[in-house]
């Protein structure tokens, strides 16, 4: 079924967003981190860290597993936040407004039950074309407080940012899965959505994680 929806300009369009994680992007560039608390105090008020933090002192280190994220839109209508611009929400301790409460899922899991043993999520930092295929322009930027995801653009979240993370101070080394889900609630519809998924094999030695396998899933 087709869907008619409204773009940036006010027009009408035909079709929907197809969101897809970039892979490559993920096994290439993930890697350990030690940081202390008193670096964190932004990301733990915007809940991106495991539920053991809530007690921890300023000097006392937190271990995140940070990966890169790459979203592309390869649909046909824009890819919109759930919420309206008047319900978007302000966080004053990265200066952004929040346009979905999660934009992705961050999970990993035991590699032989594939039960959950640390997660973390993203809300939409600030959702926008960062950089688009030839022919495309960008049309959605956070400096000019507007959010959303063109047809052939990308929404490109660097390692080194606030939550771009999951919290694994609690995890024993060994061999997981990180599996990483964009649009995880179904918040906005997309013509695809087998498509929004990315697992990647985790070897995790208590120092490094060795990232292999990352492949687009159905689930």
């Amino acid at each position: 079924m087709m869907m008619m929806m409204m773009n940036s300009a006010g027009k009408a369009v035909t079709g929907l967003p197809d969101l897809v994680v970039d892979p490559y992007m993920i096994q290439v560039s993930t890697y350990v981190q030690r940081v202390p608390m008193y670096n964190l105090r932004c990301a733990a008020e915007e809940n991106c860290l495991a539920s053991s933090a809530a007690n921890a002192q300023d000097y006392d280190t937190r271990v995140l597993l940070r990966f890169p994220q790459r979203v592309k839109n390869q649909g046909t209508a824009d890819f919109l936040p759930s919420k309206p611009r008047y319900a978007w929400e302000w966080h004053s301790c990265h200066n952004h407004y929040h346009s979905m409460s999660e934009f992705c899922h961050y999970d990993l899991l035991d590699s032989s039950s594939q039960q959950r043993v640390a997660e973390g999520h993203k809300a939409s930092f600030c959702l926008e074309d960062t950089s688009c295929d030839p022919g495309y322009y960008r049309r959605y930027a956070c400096t000019s407080h507007t959010q959303g995801l063109s047809p052939g653009c990308y929404d490109t979240y660097s390692a080194d940012i606030d939550c771009q993370w999951i919290d694994i101070t609690d995890v024993q080394p060994g061999r997981y899965t990180l599996k990483v889900t964009v649009n995880p609630g179904f918040q906005v519809s997309e013509s695809d959505f087998s498509n929004n998924v990315v697992r990647c094999d985790v070897h995790y030695t208590g120092n490094y994680a060795h990232v292999s396998g990352c492949s687009m899933t159905s689930h």
